[in-house]
C-alpha cells in the first residue's frame, strides 16, 4: 500500500514552465489593460459626479446652454479633467427642465497598432432651485 502512496507522490510534479509562462503572459495582459483602460472610467465617473452636482444650481432652468456649458468646464477643470471636449455635451432647456446629454468616445493605444475605444453615454434631466 505504501508504494502506490509513494508512486502517486512521484508523478505530481506541479505547473511546467510553459504553463507558468502562459499565466504569466494573460495576468500581465490582463493587468495593461487595466491600466490602460481604468482611468477612462474614473474619468467618467468624476464627469457624472460634476454634472449630478449641477441639479438644484440655482436659476439653472433660467440660464442658457453656453453658461450652463461654462460652470461643467469650471466643476471639470476642478476635478482635472482636462481631455474632454465641452462639445460633446447637448444642452436644451424645457421650460423648467434642464436636458443634458452627454455622448463621448475614449481612444486609449495598447500596444503598437492594438486600441480601445470605450464609449460613454449620459442623459441628464435636471431642474433648478
Amino acid at each position: 500500500m505504501e508504494k502506490n502512496n509513494l508512486s502517486a507522490m512521484g508523478r505530481q510534479g506541479g505547473a511546467s514552465a510553459l504553463v507558468i509562462l502562459v499565466m504569466v503572459l494573460f495576468f500581465g495582459s490582463l493587468l495593461t489593460l487595466v491600466i490602460k483602460v481604468g482611468p477612462a472610467y474614473m474619468d467618467d465617473l468624476t464627469i457624472q459626479e460634476a454634472l449630478e452636482s449641477l441639479d438644484g444650481t440655482e436659476g439653472l432652468s433660467r440660464m442658457g446652454p453656453a453658461r450652463i456649458r461654462t460652470l461643467i468646464n469650471k466643476r471639470l477643470g476642478v476635478n482635472n479633467i482636462r481631455n474632454f471636449d465641452a462639445k460633446d455635451i447637448t444642452i436644451e432647456n424645457d421650460g423648467e427642465l434642464v436636458l443634458i446629454n452627454v455622448d463621448y468616445e475614449v481612444r486609449n493605444n495598447i500596444f503598437r497598432n492594438i486600441d480601445t475605444v470605450v464609449h460613454f453615454q449620459h442623459r441628464y434631466e435636471m431642474k433648478g432651485k
